[in-house]
């Protein structure tokens, strides 16, 4: 038999979300970890109970839809997010596919086009709206070529700590910053250290500059020497 998909659903409108988690429930395949009612409970939720799926509306109290998929994919790598609004206008779809969803639904599909979108976000695909699909392709093909980032080695969530460390921030403040523990910061940095093949934090930062991250480098710090040591990395 095969494993439930584990979805976690977030929506500010109570009936709406009652009705997704009833369809989630009879619908054989899928398993509600969670219902959230604002982005800040779905970061939350998703951070404990590591979901498959996230349906995720965009226009919620507190912390709105697109900031909340990119922390819940930065908490959740293996999430695949699935939008479910009202919202068809091109800057709120195109700002969730840069945040990193992998679907866009409108609050008009049917139920079976949700559980399909589901699925198929689940087995690694990408899913739209018919109303969506025709724009969506043209964005998609019509990128502009993307520039190489510094140290591809690295993750997207260890560049931007290292972005921060480069701009001096100690551990608690970028662990502040990013919603993190400061356990999570200290094996991060740890992990970039390694894979820069980094003496110190203190080198690691002269790397970071000299590519361009945390600002420019002044004359006056173009060596390790002159970055005092931090303690706990």
């Amino acid at each position: 038999m095969s494993r439930l998909i584990r979805v976690l659903i977030a929506d500010d409108h109570p009936v709406f979300l009652d009705g997704l988690a009833a369809l989630l429930r009879a619908g054989p395949g899928t398993e509600l970890v969670g219902a959230a009612v604002d982005g800040g409970d779905a970061v939350e939720l998703a951070r404990t109970t590591q979901p498959d799926v996230v349906v995720m509306d965009l226009r919620m109290p507190g912390l709105n839809g697109i900031e909340a998929i990119r922390r819940i994919l930065a908490e959740c790598p293996q999430a695949a997010v699935i939008v479910l609004t009202m919202f068809d206008d091109d800057d709120s779809v195109f700002a969730a596919l840069r945040a990193g969803a992998r679907g866009y639904l409108l609050k008009g599909a049917d139920q079976e086009a949700i559980r399909r979108a589901i699925q198929a976000a689940a087995a690694g695909e990408a899913i739209f709206g018919p109303e969506l699909a025709v724009r969506v392709l043209g964005f998609m093909t019509n990128l502009p070529e993307r520039i190489a980032p510094p140290f591809p080695e690295l993750t997207g969530r260890e560049r931007e700590i290292l972005g921060l460390v480069a701009r001096g921030q100690p551990n608690a403040a970028i662990a502040a910053r990013l919603f993190l523990s400061e356990k999570t910061i200290r094996n991060n940095v740890s992990n970039i250290l390694v894979k820069l093949q980094a003496a110190d934090r203190a080198q690691a930062i002269v790397l970071a500059r000299e590519a361009g991250l945390g600002g420019q480098l002044s004359p006056a710090r173009t060596s390790g020497r002159n970055f005092p040591p931090h303690p706990g990395q």
